[in-house]
């Protein structure tokens, strides 16, 4: 099933809403494309503990791999600030594991952007299978 990046962005949008960001105020969503066709949404989760706090695209990996999907085509990653918000290191290493050649959707003010994970993370760590 193919999803456009459009769609994948208004998904994300969807999901903001239930971001948990009480000390930041930096909402964060994301919507993951599953290699089967399948979305998996999540949102930042802050912690007054910081090193707690879990960022968007883990959370929508996490549940992914929680339902047995461990093969991903693209990620829309979305802001309540409305600038393009990339994911951090830990992120791109998480996302890396399962999808190194993953694409990577980011909007701002309404226009779409592509990038790729490579380019973000051209030397990702990741035991030989």
């Amino acid at each position: 099933m193919e999803i456009s990046d459009e769609k994948l962005v208004e998904i994300a949008k969807k999901s903001l809403k239930n971001a948990y960001a009480p000390y930041s105020n930096f909402k964060v969503a994301a919507a993951l494309l599953s290699k089967s066709g399948k979305v998996f949404t999540g949102v930042n989760v802050e912690n007054s503990s910081y090193g707690l706090t879990m960022c968007a695209e883990r959370v929508a990996v996490f549940k992914a791999v929680s339902e047995g999907e461990r093969e991903f085509v693209k990620i829309a990653i979305v802001s309540g600030k409305g600038k393009k918000t990339f994911p951090c290191g830990a992120c791109r290493q998480v996302l890396y594991e399962f999808a190194e050649n993953l694409e990577i959707i980011l909007e701002e003010e309404g226009k779409i952007y592509k990038t790729s994970l490579k380019k973000l993370l051209p030397e990702g760590f990741k035991l030989k299978k």
